[in-house]
């Protein structure tokens, strides 16, 4: 008798555990990475995410693994999506000004 209430139980629970981390770990990451990509289409921005990264950390002075790169680029398109914009800017002043000296 008590198998006829558990056993619904656990598979609801079951099914809507895996669907909140299908969401929370593949879903919310394409959406987030959709909406970068048409920000910096917006601006016509033809750089990725990723260059745009790299490129930002190596005028600072700082070398970085493709990994720490990636890791970073998630971060910064879940949290931060506008920081792409506020970089890219300051890769466009860095060479800006590298060309005048």
């Amino acid at each position: 008798m008590a198998s006829l209430i558990i056993f619904p139980i656990v598979i609801v629970a079951i099914v809507g555990l895996s669907g909140f981390l299908v969401y929370k770990y593949f879903i919310y990451d394409l959406i987030c990475k959709r909406a970068v990509n048409n920000a910096l289409q917006k601006y016509n921005i033809k750089k990725t995410p990723f260059q745009i990264i790299k490129e930002y950390y190596q005028n600072k002075g700082e070398s970085m693994s493709h990994k720490e790169i990636q890791n970073l680029e998630k971060s910064y398109r879940q949290n931060g999506p506008d920081e792409f914009l506020t970089m890219y800017d300051a890769i466009r002043d860095f060479k800006h000004d590298s060309s005048k000296d």
